[in-house]
């Protein structure tokens, strides 16, 4: 079958297709109901627990006090009475090792009871702790090969959910995840910790402004995830899908994003009918999302949910990947979580939203309606300020990857540049800080007349948002683009809350000489504090275009870095201050620290080898075949106008015969480069990936792309981009 047929046939496959789940009687299960209800939750928990087992685990939850291993029986006990009425067999740790993936080990509840039949049994030691191998997880060489020993501990902060399967369920247990001797493996444990360094700090600059009521301090965040949808006859016909996540192949189409029509835009049945049974599954994990709808790029779309404690807000992203991908394959698509699955049009990436705040003081980050006049809201403020001005490195560097370096810095992400843009009505307060040492006034925020008298007057924002920045201020919280799309959001948070801590601890220490002294001493302390940050670190508040030349410009003259690549960004892991600063927080030792550098490292080199063996693969099998096959078809036909006395034009044959040269010397040039890697370690091989293999491929994928746009499409045997993206 030719390759036009093949993709003819897969065409007709995803017009006729039919989905296999079926709708849901809603006479029967009510919206409200689904919410939570495959989740041992607090109200699961207080329905089931003895009443001083529920306060001492609510303790726990709420306010970080230790966890009372004497209850852990009973509590074991009433999860286990709870997932066996819905249906579970087994439990699972479920834990997220370095790969940046979620991890499962499954055990079932039964056991032989000596006379033929089973007990279901579930013991308070095997819900505290279990025991995968950890022999095969990427340590950073804080554990050999054959040292196999790792220990997952249950996390009490974030509940015990079903997961359901045509088959039956499994009771799942989120857990931290570490080595026989303590080192964290996982991304999880050093979020935890960063909470509680959070928490300390800003409870010194809580008690400092004189609150003797302070709840628990937590990071909140509310990640926006971008995907796109493909047909899974589409993706089965692309080995670089299937391999890569990304198009290592592929044409422009005739019409891409230019018009706009799809950011917004109505949504497809069938991509509908997808998100209802997403967020249906969603709900009945208790994941709050709230936004569905289509994104810039064709096929390119984004849920979002409303803001949770960062650590059960992590865990849920990690839940919601997952239920993406297999909610898609119901309806016979193939979810894309690459942060740049389609060259020439918009990149995917996770918006993480981050605030602080607590039970009794409320979010640390709502300015208020006059915020020149919110001491306490202006000190948290700028401690994120110099917080990112400070360690804007570490920043770029947890959210570098081979697959977000497609993205970061073209005109449609964050840059490189890490800066921070506060909007109109807060850059005019910190400047009037700066210039005169406090400030006067707010700028208001007034309303908006639309000029059509049937329509209500808007309140209007007091700022402008700015799509360009990294780092943005967005009205009661700050929004971090950078992150992308495939990317846990630990490790983003890790570094937000701990950098942030760092700047709280900073300005604690300075409140707190203010002590016993009267209110005028110490707002005048406030001001001297905000003063001296503002004129150190404001030189990382930008709210300008981003995407601009002369900021790129205007940046290296403030001094701050453009850490273009993975291979530019990750060594800042290894930097002393960065060491320094994990340690003196308890959040991540040196070894911990320098583990992650070497584990990234590694995944970017393979991610890298992976593209390359693909696209040695590809050009060798599929294009270079079809381009021949085409020239051989020009030559047969010139020859045979020549036996018969006319004339052939050779121009096309000339082309195809010049590309197919060109593929095929690529072909050669990428295989040299990725056969020549010699010493140099981990990150020698780093940069031989990005400054060698990366541009052979684009010296191959140039020639394969030219002869997409010329060989007949009878014989064409990819699926080409207008294909992929447009037809659901």
């Amino acid at each position: 079958m030719s390759g036009s047929a093949a993709r003819m046939e897969a065409i007709d496959a995803v017009t006729n297709y039919k989905p296999t789940s079926l709708p849901l009687n809603f006479s029967e299960v009510s919206t409200g109901d689904l919410f939570g209800a495959n989740v041992f939750g607090l109200a699961a928990m207080k329905s089931r627990l003895p009443k001083p087992v529920y306060k001492s685990v609510l303790g726990t939850i709420e306010s970080g006090s230790v966890l009372d291993p004497n209850i852990a029986d009973v509590v074991a006990a009433a999860m286990k009475d709870w997932a066996i009425e819905k249906g579970a067999t087994h439990y699972a740790h479920v834990f997220y090792p370095l790969t940046g993936s979620t991890a499962e080990k499954h055990d079932s509840f039964l056991s032989p009871d000596g006379n033929g039949g089973a007990l279901a049994e579930f013991a308070g030691k095997t819900l505290i702790q279990g025991e995968p191998d950890a022999s095969s997880f990427p340590n950073g060489g804080i554990r050999a090969t054959f040292e196999a020993r790792g220990y997952t501990a249950w996390d009490v902060t974030s509940p015990a959910y079903i997961l359901e399967n045509p088959n039956g369920t499994t009771l799942c247990i989120p857990t931290a995840f570490v080595s026989w001797t303590g080192e964290a493996l996982d991304k999880k444990t050093p979020l935890l910790r960063s909470m509680q360094a959070l928490n300390k700090q800003a409870q010194r600059v809580l008690r400092a402004f004189g609150h003797d009521k302070i709840g628990t301090v937590v990071s909140y965040a509310g990640a926006e995830q971008e995907y796109f949808l493909v047909d899974r006859h589409f993706f089965f016909s692309r080995p670089d899908l299937i391999a890569a996540g990304r198009t290592l192949f592929g044409a422009p189409p005739p019409k891409g994003q230019e018009f706009d029509d799809h950011y917004f835009g109505a949504i497809p049945e069938r991509v509908l009918a997808f998100m209802l049974e997403c967020e249906r599954e969603l709900f009945k994990l208790g994941i709050p999302v709230k936004t569905r709808h289509n994104e810039v790029a064709p096929g390119q779309y984004e849920v979002a949910p409303v803001f949770e404690q960062a650590n059960l807000a992590t865990d849920h992203q990690q839940l919601m990947m997952m239920t993406l991908r297999r909610v898609a394959e119901r309806y016979g698509m193939t979810c894309l979580l690459h942060e740049k699955p389609f060259a020439g049009v918009n990149g995917s990436g996770k918006h993480v939203n981050f605030s602080l705040g607590n039970s009794t003081q409320g979010n640390l980050l709502d300015p208020g309606e006059t915020p020149h006049e919110n001491a306490q809201f202006l000190v948290f403020c700028a401690a994120v300020i110099r917080a990112v001005h400070k360690y804007s490195g570490l920043l770029r560097a947890v959210v570098a990857s081979a697959s977000n370096d497609h993205r970061l810095g073209a005109n449609e992400a964050p840059p490189a540049i890490l800066s921070i843009f506060l909007g109109d009505q807060l850059a005019d307060v910190f400047a009037q800080i700066a210039q005169n040492g406090g400030a006067k006034s707010s700028k208001s925020k007034g309303t908006l007349a639309v000029g059509v008298d049937t329509l209500p007057e808007l309140p209007k924002d007091a700022g402008d948002r700015n799509r360009t920045s990294p780092f943005a201020f967005t009205g009661n919280r700050f929004e971090f683009r950078a992150v992308g799309s495939n990317q846990s959001i630990a490790g983003p948070m890790v570094a937000i809350n701990t950098i942030v801590a760092e700047s709280l601890d900073y300005i604690a220490d300075r409140l707190e000489s203010a002590d016993g002294k009267d209110a005028e001493s110490f707002n005048a302390t406030v001001q001297k504090v905000l003063h001296d940050i503002i004129s150190a670190h404001g030189d990382v508040v930008f709210n300008g275009d981003g995407y601009s030349d002369e900021w790129h410009q205007e940046a290296e003259s403030r001094g701050l870095p453009n850490l273009r690549t993975t291979v530019d960004a990750l060594p800042v892991l290894a930097s002393d201050d960065v060491v320094e600063l994990f340690e003196k927080y308890g959040v991540l030792s040196k070894r911990e620290t320098l583990s992650r550098e070497e584990v990234y490292l590694e995944q970017y080199c393979m991610t890298i080898g992976v593209e390359a063996r693909t696209t040695v693969e590809m050009a060798k099998t599929i294009v270079y075949p079809a381009a021949v096959r085409y020239q051989g078809e020009l030559a047969a036909t010139c020859a045979s106008l020549k036996a018969v006395g006319q004339e052939c034009d050779t121009e096309t044959l000339d082309t195809v015969t010049t590309l197919v040269a060109r593929l095929k010397k690529g072909i050669a040039s990428l295989e040299a480069a990725m056969a020549s890697m010699n010493g140099g370690g981990m990150l020698g091989h780093a940069k031989h990936s990005c400054e060698e293999i990366l541009p052979a491929m684009l010296v191959v994928r140039a020639a394969a792309d030219e002869l997409e746009g010329i060989v007949a499409d009878d014989l064409w045997p990819l699926a080409t981009y207008q294909e992929m993206l447009f037809i659901k």
